[in-house]
């Protein structure tokens, strides 16, 4: 194994790394790695030939799930290249409609959000329709897999404790409290509306700081446990909720919407024998089996490219 190799491994075993982790990807992605990475992932060129790339935004399950979907495809034979952990959806979502990537791992109501913050879809096929209205003509979602991940407003214990927050709790609960509270979440959370914009409008919490971090990953997850912030944005499926007894609000006005894990892919890259390796995937995830994948990932260090092949095998898929 060479360095980058190492390097490359370790980066897209962490959610959310920091900016000179994605600059030092960036760099070694001409490098080989673990998952035949080749390219600058934040260039506009398109692949070539009959490739297909398939790439993630920065944190471990996007990373997870674009191994998933790759490995799949490879499983059928078709020819597959990795872009990871290349960022937020604000750079991936660009990048897919120029073709620079062909296949990423999506969460429908998180996209929807992106695209049009004034949608309240009920159902997830209303968000799938709402999405597709807004989506890039060259752009198509496929079947939505059972598994969601949502994003969540989660408490460390010593907070839970000090306002009596327990997991019946809602984030209105945290109303009059937030003014004297500090809420960690990536610096996108700021602007978004499934973020601090709709936390105001629909819940009408107004903090007393927010302290940029990462998306979900270890940096935020080390703040809320230090108190260094006292409330932040983690993902539901994140294991370090339970070992570090975190307390998830519930989310009545449903901010957070759907969130099930559905592959957003460039059309013309990807053949109908493509399409049906991930729709087969996605019939195959649910929430209990991303959960534990994600937990191997990311409380047991394994590599989210073996765990990925294993699955892959386990489901007859691979």
């Amino acid at each position: 194994m060479t360095s980058s190799t190492h390097i490359s491994r370790s980066i897209r075993r962490h959610r959310g790394a920091a900016a000179v982790a994605l600059a030092a990807a960036t760099a070694l992605l001409t490098g080989c790695s673990s998952s035949d990475t080749s390219g600058d992932p934040l260039k506009g060129d398109k692949a070539s030939g009959d490739t297909v790339v398939v790439g993630s935004n920065n944190f471990a399950e996007s990373i997870l799930l674009a191994d998933i979907y790759g490995e799949a495809l490879k499983a059928k034979g078709i020819k597959v290249t990795y872009r990871p952990n290349i960022g937020s959806r604000e750079t991936t979502y660009g990048l897919l409609k120029n073709g620079a990537i062909s296949v990423l791992p999506e969460y429908n109501g998180a996209l929807l959000a992106y695209l049009d913050q004034k949608a309240k879809p009920k159902t997830i096929e209303e968000t799938t329709s709402a999405i597709e209205a807004k989506l890039d003509s060259k752009l198509t979602l496929l079947k939505p897999a059972p598994a969601e991940d949502k994003d969540s407003v989660t408490v460390n214990a010593e907070t839970a404790k000090k306002y009596h927050l327990t997991e019946k709790s809602t984030i209105a609960d945290l109303k009059d409290a937030a003014k004297d509270l500090v809420i960690g979440a990536s610096p996108e959370f700021q602007t978004r509306q499934q973020g601090l914009v709709g936390l105001k409008d629909v819940y009408g919490l107004e903090f007393k700081s927010f302290k940029a971090l990462d998306a979900g990953g270890p940096l935020t997850q080390a703040a809320l446990k230090k108190d260094t912030v006292q409330v932040a944005d983690l993902f539901t499926t994140d294991p370090t909720i339970s070992k570090e007894k975190f307390v998830v609000l519930q989310d009545p006005q449903s901010l957070f919407g759907y969130e099930n894990v559905q592959p957003l892919v460039y059309k013309s890259a990807l053949s109908q024998k493509g399409v049906d390796a991930l729709n087969a995937v996605s019939a195959k995830l649910d929430t209990a089996t991303l959960l534990d994948l994600d937990t191997q990932v990311q409380s047991q260090n394994k590599d989210p490219l073996d765990v990925a092949k294993a699955w892959l095998k386990s489901a007859g898929l691979g």
